[in-house]
């Protein structure tokens, strides 16, 4: 027998809206209204029925209605150099966490270092009203910072540059980390150390190389130019790059790079020429990404954390959004430090220079 369109009809779960919210708390449409979009000035005991109802009635409340209403979109714009690299896809879940928490959502934009793709991202997130954007690209993009001051929207942003209104910087202790690993390895004799930078036009890269440079000074170790080699943060460059050493007719006993990927790179390009990590060449990384604890043998790395940007980077944004209250500071620290694992020992000939030398006579 054909059903008829009634019986269909009562087979379906009604639409729960926010009348029947307020009906099933006793208390205003407006009241469930300022309740759900956090409005402080609700009567906590009528707030509470709000959201015992919410709860029980399973309601979901339209984010799009409430950011009409309220003339925020609860979005948090993320924008990073590239979703390739594990680093990106662990700060962009640490960032969509933290976001979360504070009852908001994020818009994820990647550039892959192009102009073109900056100016699409920057677009998406324009129409769809960000209230705030992390800028997580390492490489300061300043047709970004401007776009986005142009609509009073909130930045912040990775590494030092020049601060503008709405704007906040965190600002990555390199140093701290980086001196950490060149006294690590002159510790346990190294006195040849190599290089392997990032692409020398990001800011983030140029600092990271000039740090190791300034911590190998201090440490009283000379650079040797051959060894300072300049990837492209991916585990190819890191390859072409350790290949590129091993090509060279002096060699350092111990690499360090500008971050993990291109470690990784490295390790690889040693095992295909048959050389082992840590007997051959030392190795230190810099990001500390989860990979980076699974390799074999386990890296050495340079620990950026991507919890402390995240947290850092929301709550910068966060404090731009409220009233003003107390002075924001425009920098944040963001904090390194060495993790020491597996790929890291003695220099190749240590052992057989204490074998070599003659012990002293004695009567």
């Amino acid at each position: 027998m054909k059903r008829s369109q009634n019986s269909i009809d009562s087979s379906t779960p009604p639409k729960i809206d926010i009348r029947n919210v307020a009906a099933r708390a006793r208390v205003s449409i407006a009241t469930v209204s300022r309740t759900i979009n956090h409005v402080p000035t609700v009567d906590p005991v009528l707030a509470a029925r709000v959201w015992k109802a919410v709860t029980e009635l399973n309601y979901f409340p339209n984010t799009q209605a409430r950011a009409l209403v309220s003339g925020k979109s609860k979005l948090l714009g993320l924008i990073v150099s590239e979703i390739t690299n594990p680093f990106f896809p662990e700060l962009i879940q640490e960032f969509e966490q933290v976001a979360v928490a504070h009852g908001y959502e994020i818009l994820i934009g990647s550039t892959n270092y192009e102009t073109s793709t900056m100016e699409l991202c920057a677009r998406r997130m324009l129409e769809r009203k960000v209230d705030g954007v992390a800028i997580m690209t390492f490489g300061i993009e300043d047709f970004l910072l401007d776009r986005f001051a142009v609509d009073n929207i909130p930045v912040v942003f990775i590494d030092p540059a020049p601060t503008r209104p709405l704007s906040n910087v965190l600002a990555v202790d390199y140093y701290a980390g980086i001196y950490e690993g060149v006294q690590h390895l002159a510790v346990l004799g190294h006195r040849k150390i190599g290089f392997i930078s990032g692409p020398l036009r990001l800011r983030s890269a140029e600092s990271r190389k000039a740090t190791f440079l300034g911590c190998l000074h201090s440490a009283g170790l000379k650079a040797e130019p051959a060894w300072l080699i300049e990837g492209d943060h991916t585990l190819d460059g890191g390859r072409d790059a350790m290949q590129k050493i091993l090509a060279l007719p002096k060699h350092p006993t111990a690499i360090m790079c500008s971050n993990d990927m291109t470690a990784i790179g490295v390790q690889h390009a040693l095992f295909e020429a048959k050389l082992k990590v840590p007997d051959d060449f030392s190795l230190i990384g810099f990001d500390d990404i989860h990979l980076a604890e699974y390799t074999i043998p386990p890296l050495t790395t340079i620990r950026m954390s991507c919890k402390d940007l995240a947290n850092k980077a929301v709550d910068n944004l966060l404090s731009r959004l409220k009233p003003a209250g107390a002075k924001l500071e425009a920098v944040s620290k963001i904090n390194t430090r060495l993790i020491v694992r597996q790929t890291t020992g003695l220099p190749k000939d240590a052992l057989l220079d204490l074998i070599d030398k003659p012990r002293p006579k004695t009567r």
